[in-house]
């Protein structure tokens, strides 16, 4: 085979050979990790989790929560189970489109996972309150969150607690007041 044909096979073979690679890629890496390997299910399971709420992909969701999966600490009219982070997610997203997450801090201990989390966008988008729908103005979003996940055998999350700070979040997007 002459060489012309041969640098095209060759390179089309070594995209597809990365793509795996690329695709994990996507979740994002804990800028400080304790307690476990990168690779570790209870890290994987917390990473997807991570990527759905950055993406909003439900099928990052499907992939890192249990079917039997738990909110511990659910917030008012958000349903349990799957279908409480699937609704938060598109509604977040419709208001931030451009939400980036980042995993500053995760410490396994266990099956038992906490992080710190990082989250930053632009309003830009439309977020439900009370009085109405609110309209973004391009502001700057930026607050942080704490999980503690459990990790089932099968390496999804069973249960979560959470925190988020809320009253930045609300301040920033202008539902309350500086």
């Amino acid at each position: 085979m002459p060489a012309p044909v041969l640098a095209p096979a060759i390179l089309a073979l070594s995209l597809l050979a990365a793509a795996p690679a690329q695709s994990a890629t996507l979740l994002p890496m804990p800028a400080h990790l304790a307690g476990a390997a990168a690779t570790d299910k209870v890290v994987l399971a917390a990473r997807r989790y991570a990527a759905f709420w950055q993406s909003g992909d439900p099928a990052l969701a499907r992939q890192a929560l249990a079917d039997d999966f738990i909110d511990r600490s659910l917030p008012a009219g958000r349903p349990q189970g799957l279908a409480g982070p699937l609704q938060a997610s598109q509604v977040f997203h419709a208001a931030v489109p451009d939400l980036q997450v980042a995993i500053e801090d995760m410490l396994v201990a266990g099956d038992r996972v906490t992080l710190r989390l990082h989250f930053t966008g632009r309003f830009t988008g439309v977020f439900p309150t009370p009085q109405g729908p609110l309209q973004g103005q391009g502001q700057a979003i930026d607050f942080y969150a704490f999980d503690l996940y459990r990790v089932n055998a099968q390496g999804r999350i069973s249960d979560n607690w959470h925190l988020e700070d809320n009253l930045t979040l609300l301040r920033q997007l202008g539902v309350l007041p500086q």
